[in-house]
C-alpha cells in the first residue's frame, strides 16, 4: 500500500529531493505511483521528473523515472572525498591561515571542509569548531585544543552529515566568526548551490549565523549550480580555489567584491 505524503504546499525543490530518496530505495517507479506518494497531479509530477532529467538527477522511462545509478554515486560523500583531493587539500592548507586563535568558526559537513578540519588537527590553536560534518568533528576531537560541538540533525545513506534543522537552535547562542563551507556548485546568479535541500537549509542558518563566509571552491564547482541555493553573491566574502579555475572567473568573481585568494 503506497503511503501518500500529505503535503500539498511542498515546495518543487523539497518535492524533487522526495523523489530522489524514494527512487534510491526502489531504483525505479511510474508517474502514476509518485503522484499518489506525494498528492499532486500527473502533469505536475512529468514536469518534476523533466526538469530532474534536465539536471542529470534521473533517467525518464516509459510512464515513469529511475534512478541514474552514476550520479548517485558521485553525489556520494565516499566519491566526492576522493575528486579533486589534491586541489582540496591545497584549499585547505591556504584556509587554516585565515583562522585565528580563540575563534568560533563554523565547518560544514564538505569533503573539502574536511580536509581543512585535517590540518587543523595538527595545529597548536584554541579554537570552537561548530559541525555537522561527523567526520569533520571525529577529525577535530583529536586537537585538545579545539572544541567541537556538533550540530544535530538526520543522517542519511550515502552522507556523513547531520541534516535538516532539528539542532540549529544552537546557532543561535553562539557568536560565529566565520562560516568555511563548500559547495555542489557556484554560479553568479544562484550563488553557492548543493543537492540536499534538507543540508541547504542549515547551511542557510549557518552563512546567517557567521559574521564572514568564506566558501572553498576548487575549480569544477564553478560556474555551475545545483538544486537549491544557501548563500548569494553579496553573502560571500571570500572564496577560495586553485589555479585551475579560468582567469575570466576569477575576474568576474573580484568585480562583484568577493576576495579571491589561490591555494
Amino acid at each position: 500500500m503506497l503511503k501518500v505524503i500529505n503535503l500539498p504546499r511542498m515546495f518543487a525543490n523539497e518535492r524533487k529531493n522526495k523523489i530522489l530518496e524514494f527512487l534510491q530505495k526502489k531504483q525505479r517507479a511510474t508517474v502514476k505511483e509518485l503522484s499518489e506518494i506525494f498528492n499532486v497531479s500527473d502533469a505536475t509530477l512529468r514536469a518534476d521528473l523533466n526538469r530532474m532529467e534536465e539536471e542529470g538527477l534521473l533517467i525518464r522511462t516509459h510512464g515513469g523515472a529511475m534512478i541514474d545509478d552514476s550520479k548517485h554515486l558521485e553525489n556520494s560523500f565516499s566519491f566526492r572525498e576522493k575528486k579533486n583531493r589534491a586541489e582540496k587539500i591545497a584549499i585547505g592548507n591556504k584556509a587554516v591561515e585565515l583562522i585565528q586563535d580563540g575563534q568560533c568558526i563554523i565547518l560544514d559537513g564538505s569533503s573539502t571542509a574536511l580536509e581543512l578540519a585535517r590540518v587543523l588537527r595538527k595545529k597548536q590553536i584554541r579554537l570552537t569548531v561548530v559541525t555537522n560534518g561527523i567526520y569533520t568533528a571525529t577529525e577535530l576531537k583529536e586537537n585538545p585544543g579545539i572544541t567541537v560541538i556538533l550540530v544535530g540533525g538526520v543522517l542519511r545513506i550515502g552522507s556523513f552529515s547531520a541534516e535538516g534543522t532539528l539542532g540549529a537552535d544552537i546557532l543561535s547562542q553562539i557568536n560565529v566568526d566565520t562560516m568555511f563551507t563548500s559547495a555542489s556548485g557556484f554560479s553568479f546568479a544562484d550563488g553557492l548551490t548543493d543537492f540536499n535541500v534538507y543540508e541547504v537549509e542549515l547551511k542557510k542558518i549557518m552563512v546567517n549565523t557567521a559574521s564572514r563566509t568564506i566558501a572553498l571552491l576548487d575549480h569544477s564547482k564553478m560556474e555551475k549550480s545545483s538544486i537549491a541555493s544557501f548563500a548569494k553573491i553579496h553573502q560571500i566574502d571570500t572564496i577560495i580555489t586553485d589555479d585551475k579555475t579560468p582567469r575570466s572567473v576569477l575576474e568576474q568573481i573580484e568585480k562583484k567584491g568577493i576576495k579571491v585568494i589561490l591555494a
